[in-house]
């Protein structure tokens, strides 16, 4: 199988299902954000030597291509199945931010990213994470399941800042309160 194809050489590219729409279409824009995200936290991974956290980002990868997918179908009745995602993912990260948060002490400020290079993967997760939240939110009632995809979403934006504070944690790293100066 070849890499390229050469049809998307004029500006276009298919959606599951078939249909042809141009490479900045806004699911184009949203599943490639979740590319995107896969891509850091690949990075992410990469950044932390504990194997317990390296193998829940690759169920998190996983469920991120889900997403992906998701996004990229464009069929009631594919003939490529498309998985689905479940209550039960967000469930199990809604599981992690609470055992996270069990060991933390307390946040009283916004806090500012850094300190550790893994930390900072964290952040640059989270908002990227939050930008296909805003990609996705944009493509209205285009596509099926965009309720649990939006769900799941949003609560790994929060699992990822979870994460970056038990990270400094972690590698004693001082968190740094953003405190304004008015």
């Amino acid at each position: 199988m070849k890499i390229y194809t050469k049809t998307g050489d004029k500006g276009e590219t298919s959606l599951i299902g078939g249909k042809r729409v141009p490479k900045y279409h806004p699911r184009i824009e949203a599943y490639g954000t979740i590319d995107e995200l896969i891509s850091f936290v690949a990075v992410l991974r990469d950044a932390t030597e504990i194997l317990e956290w390296q193998e829940i980002l690759i169920k998190i990868q996983d469920k991120l291509m889900v997403c992906a997918s998701i996004l990229a179908s464009d069929c009631d009745d594919c003939k490529v199945k498309i998985p689905k995602l479940t209550e039960a993912d967000i469930e199990y990260l809604e599981k992690q931010i609470d055992e996270m948060t069990l060991v933390l002490p307390p946040l009283h400020n916004f806090i500012l990213p850094g300190g550790h290079l893994a930390v900072s993967y964290c952040h640059v997760c989270r908002t990227v994470c939050r930008r296909a939240e805003r990609l996705i939110l944009r493509l209205e009632d285009e596509f099926l399941y965009k309720e649990l995809t939006i769900k799941y979403i949003n609560r790994l934006s929060d699992y990822f800042f979870t994460l970056s504070r038990l990270l400094s944690n972690h590698y004693k790293v001082k968190e740094i309160s953003w405190l304004p100066n008015f």
